[in-house]
């Protein structure tokens, strides 16, 4: 029983490391999108994103870059370009928010009111 407990706690341990990666509004929309289009300038996902703003952008993919789940890259050119795209680490979370998408369209279904009169 004891050892069950442990296991459990260690597992809540770990979902808090995930939400400390993803969590927050604006990280699973622009990894959605950076999955979605491959390698993508600011503006870009900026356009894609409808209503985040600039400085939840910038610190979001500061926070993506920082946990290892998305790569930048800055090119030597006049203008400066910068592409942001997934981490290999990302890749592994793609299939779980997929079934959680998945998850939250049964949720929607179930809570709205069917028609059928």
């Amino acid at each position: 029983m004891a050892k069950r407990q442990g296991e459990e706690i260690e597992r809540c341990k770990s979902v808090s490391t995930l939400q400390r990666m993803i969590g927050g509004k604006w990280k699973i929309p622009i990894i959605c999108a950076l999955k979605q289009d491959g390698p993508t300038r600011y503006n870009e996902l900026k356009r894609k994103i409808s209503g985040i703003t600039n400085t939840m952008l910038a610190s979001s993919l500061k926070e993506l870059e920082s946990s290892g789940l998305i790569y930048r890259r800055q090119y030597d050119e006049m203008p400066v370009r910068v592409e942001y795209s997934l981490a290999e680490l990302a890749e592994g979370l793609i299939p779980i928010l997929s079934q959680l998408a998945m998850w939250g369209q049964q949720m929607h279904e179930l809570a709205s009111p069917t028609v059928n009169k």
